[in-house]
């Protein structure tokens, strides 16, 4: 059994070999998930592409296969360290991400109060007296109340 696996891998020679291995980690991915095996398996597609457009030994493919790996782990780590999760104190707290944002005034600002929709949420808004319609930018937050100024 392991020689006619040895040589039907002969037969499809080192390039689909690469390309075998990679399509099988990427799908071991769905089986073990943790974005980890699918770079692995991007950089032995990647070697299969590469051994059959040049003619490099096994010595050579599999140099390239961890350097590619390597590398495409640098790079999942980069983004993952991109998409990192916002700091504990700012988990659940939609209004930290209002300042600085525009609006335009439901209703107006008649003696510092007033009110703004940003999405499905009404606001209470201070600031300087203004008619409704009027685009305002969020400079604070205080409690439920933000603090806008004419944009």
């Amino acid at each position: 059994m392991l020689t006619q696996v040895a040589d039907a891998v002969a037969a499809l020679g080192p390039a689909w070999s690469w390309v075998i291995a990679g399509l099988f980690l990427a799908g071991a991915e769905i089986l073990a998930p943790g974005v980890f095996l699918i770079w692995l398996g991007l950089a032995a597609l990647a070697t299969g592409l590469a051994a059959a457009a040049l003619p490099l030994p096994w010595q050579g493919q599999a140099l390239l296969f961890a350097a590619l790996a390597v590398g495409f782990l640098a790079v999942a780590a980069r983004l993952q360290r991109r998409g990192a999760r916002p700091p504990a104190a700012a988990l659940n707290r939609a209004d930290r991400g209002l300042v600085g944002r525009e609006g335009v005034l439901d209703a107006p600002i008649v003696k510092g109060a007033g009110c703004i929709r940003f999405d499905d949420t009404l606001w209470r808004v201070e600031g300087p007296d203004l008619p409704a319609g009027v685009r305002v930018r969020v400079i604070a937050v205080g409690g439920t109340i933000l603090r806008v100024e004419a944009a």
